[in-house]
């Protein structure tokens, strides 16, 4: 067994490129072992800005001998049939086999493959690991650069190391030979250095001022960078993106304090963060209070005489010139009123279909009023709900958001501060964007909240309005984003809100349906997001009806889920599941249905069916469904006069009468409890069925050769199926 080491040497990498590569390699590799058949053990894959290198450890020195067969044309069959399966495998018609198959002469190649070395494996495997390498740029270069056939890479390639033990794997690709011989760093070694073997490659580098594990260099930077803030009496505000990036902009990371000029922290704290981190990838500190201080923190690639003092002022020059810049946009912007800069968006067009951004932002006040008055959720002034949505996208054309985009909303909240507005329309203009993320913060001051959900809800209507809706992991417009945004708020602030009204506020009357075809899509989402948190989805499929319609209140959905997901992991809610698919099933193979009453006639059914001899429902439910209608005789709900006395004489058997009078009593309890939204209220009432309908099916024979008796307890089993449908859909149920 030996270990391999491959690295591929190059002009810089960009930082953002590197893991992508990490990963492309590994898998070019062990692509061309599994093809080859060399076992691998352990894969280690390390960067640095000049370099990709991969150590296999645990490699063979021999791949094993294989033995193939391959099936033919049966023997008499055409030549150019028997010459063309010897040219696919490789053999000669003397070296074909005859065997017999299902009684039939049949020609066979038996292909022996010996072993190869390894190294010989390896040897062709790096120019195809290099040439299919996939880069998100490349480039090409040198002479050869004329041809489109010419060797691409992110940059320059210029050496390969390729030792597999302490041997040379020999390759070449596009005019450079592998070698034992790699490069230090640039500035604190020279020369040639030579690679024993892969044991010794990290040691070799590290003498050499490069450290190749960018997991370490990454430890190096977030630990000295703390370091360096915590020296100054300070705290590094941390910033993992920014030490990734780092660790892959240096090769001996070197973390520097800096200090600016304190006169830049009248600028927002967040413009100054993001000046320096994506202009320098710089880091930025902060004091005992909490607040953002003058300080920053570079890294170097370098280990510097002075201790650093010149790098340290070259950067607080640059980022003073930034910062400059971005304090000129911040006083320039404030000459501009909110009311003013929001005139420019008749300039914008948000979609060709759906007209500008003004246009949006009107749609967006309008429902943003709708929802804090008329809707009332969440609570609040009309008139400031009104406002915060009419300036809510002011922003988007001042200089310091054409600078940052991501500054987006917060800058307008610090214009609106500035101008003196109502701190409830400043809150709601630096946070209706939010959330944006799965874990971002959710909003929960009643003005904010409207205008987040009236941002979010006009995204969805207008864009479901013209057919435009996400396919696959495509989603242009990040509608699902706003369904997941929309869920949020309505979780963490408690709402009820009916999406049929809302669309109906929205664009008039009549957009009922496109609220019901919005309800479906946030439907959706909801089940993705509780499925994440282990609500099964046939439970939230179960739940997504309300009054035989779409539920548009996703609050609705996910409270029923939920309570119906803790019954049915109780041995009552697992045992009532068992008797309702039971019952289900026999009144499936019996195509026997009770169709209950429309919606708004109270918890009975009625005895609409396709078939006559079903039109009958069992008078004897007393005091339940089939009584509710108001008559002191439950019989007159009976047409057939013939019908009604042969009901009244009906005796029926003890586990027959204990389901009757159990669902008398638990139809309506469960009936009541779901028009209370209280779930869990009403699984407790189906729960009461649970040992009725059990010792039904244990003593009652439903196909009873008296066909009265027949039709009434199918009648039974139906108004069982309708109570618990009630509560939830558990047809949908799987299992």
């Amino acid at each position: 067994m030996s270990d391999f080491l491959l690295e591929l040497r190059c002009e810089e990498i960009p930082a953002r490129m590197q893991a992508g590569a990490r990963a492309e390699l590994a898998k070019l590799f062990a692509r061309e072992m599994d093809a080859a058949g060399v076992s691998v053990g352990e894969v280690e894959v390390v960067s640095t800005p000049r370099r990709l290198a991969l150590i296999a450890k645990g490699l063979p020195q021999a791949t094993e001998a294989v033995r193939e067969e391959a099936k033919g044309p049966p023997v008499g069959a055409p030549d150019a049939a028997v010459d063309g399966f010897c040219n696919k495998n490789g053999v000669t018609r003397d070296q074909l086999e005859q065997r017999e198959v299902k009684g039939r002469a049949t020609w066979f190649a038996v292909i022996e493959k010996p072993g190869r070395a390894t190294s010989d494996v390896l040897a062709a495997a790096i120019p195809a690991i290099i040439r299919d390498f996939s880069w998100p740029k490349s480039m090409r270069w040198g002479a050869a650069s004329l041809s489109t056939e010419s060797l691409r890479w992110v940059r320059p390639l210029s050496g390969i190391v390729a030792l597999l033990g302490g041997e040379l794997v020999p390759c070449e690709v596009g005019g450079i030979a592998s070698g034992r011989v790699t490069r230090g760093h640039r500035f604190h070694s020279s020369g040639d250095i030579e690679i024993a073997n892969a044991g010794d490659y990290a040691a070799k580098l590290r003498a050499a001022h490069v450290i190749v594990d960018h997991e370490e260099r990454q430890n190096i930077i977030r630990e000295g960078a703390a370091k360096a803030a915590a020296a100054a009496g300070l705290t590094l505000v941390a910033d993992e993106g920014l030490v990734v990036e780092n660790a892959g902009l240096t090769e001996w990371p070197v973390p520097l304090l800096g200090r600016f000029d304190e006169a830049f922290l009248d600028v927002p704290p967040e413009v100054i963060q993001l000046t320096a981190r994506v202009n320098q990838k710089y880091f930025v500190c902060e004091d005992a209070q909490g607040k953002l201080a003058n300080a920053f923190v570079c890294t170097a690639n370098i280990v510097a005489s002075d201790g650093g003092a010149a790098i340290v002022d070259g950067n607080r020059k640059v980022l003073a010139a930034r910062l400059s810049d971005a304090r000129f946009f911040w006083e320039l912007d404030q000459k501009t009123k909110l009311r003013e800069q929001a005139k420019k968006l008749e300039r914008i067009t948000f979609h060709e279909k759906l007209g500008t951004v003004a246009d949006k932002v009107d749609r967006v006040a309008k429902l943003a009023a709708w929802l804090v008055s008329d809707a009332r959720a969440p609570n609040g002034d009309h008139n400031l709900a009104r406002q915060a949505a009419e300036l809510c996208k002011s922003d988007l054309v001042t200089e310091m958001v054409g600078e940052f985009p991501e500054l987006q909303g917060l800058m307008g909240g610090y214009y609106a501060e500035k101008e003196g507005l109502d701190p409830q329309v400043v809150a709601a203009i630096r946070d209706h964007y939010k959330p944006v993320g799965q874990d971002d913060e959710v909003p929960t001051a009643p003005l904010t909240v409207a205008v987040s959900l009236a941002d979010k809800l006009d995204n969805l209507f207008s864009f479901f309005n013209i057919d435009i809706l996400p396919t696959g992991s495509k989603d242009p417009f990040a509608l699902r984003r706003a369904a997941l945004g929309y869920l949020r708020l309505v979780q963490a602030n408690g709402l009820e809100l009916s999406l049929e009204q809302a669309a109906q506020a929205w664009g008039g009357l009549g957009r009922a349906k496109l609220g019901t075809r919005v309800s479906e899509f946030l439907s959706d989402r909801l089940a993705v997001q509780l499925r994440d948190e282990g609500v099964r989805h046939d439970y939230i499929a179960a739940s997504r009806e309300w009054k035989g319609q779409p539920d548009s209140r996703t609050d609705r959905i996910e409270a029923r889920a939920r309570a119906l997901t803790s019954f049915l992991e109780t041995e009552d809610g697992t045992n009532l599941l068992a008797g309702y698919k039971r019952a289900a099933n026999i009144l499936k193979k019996e195509d026997w249905d009770i169709t209950p009453l429309p919606t708004g006639e109270g918890p009975g059914v009625g005895d609409a069916t396709s078939d006559p001899s079903h039109t009958h429902p069992n008078p004897s439910l007393e005091g339940g469904a089939f009584a509710a209608t108001g008559d002191e005789d439950p019989l007159d709900n009976v047409d057939d006069p013939q019908m009604r006395d042969i009901y009244a004489e009906q005796v029926h058997e003890p586990a027959e009468a204990a389901l009757i009078a159990a669902l008398a009593e638990a139809e309506p309890r469960a009936a009541m409890a779901v028009t209370n939204e209280d779930f869990a209220a009403a699984m407790a009432a189906l729960a009461s069925l649970r040992a009725p309908i059990d010792a039904f099916f244990d003593n009652v024979t439903v196909n009873d050769p008296d066909q009265n008796k027949r039709k009434a307890r199918l009648d039974l089993l139906a108004q069982f199926r309708v109570a618990v449908h009630k509560v939830a859909d558990f047809s949908k149920i799987e299992g």
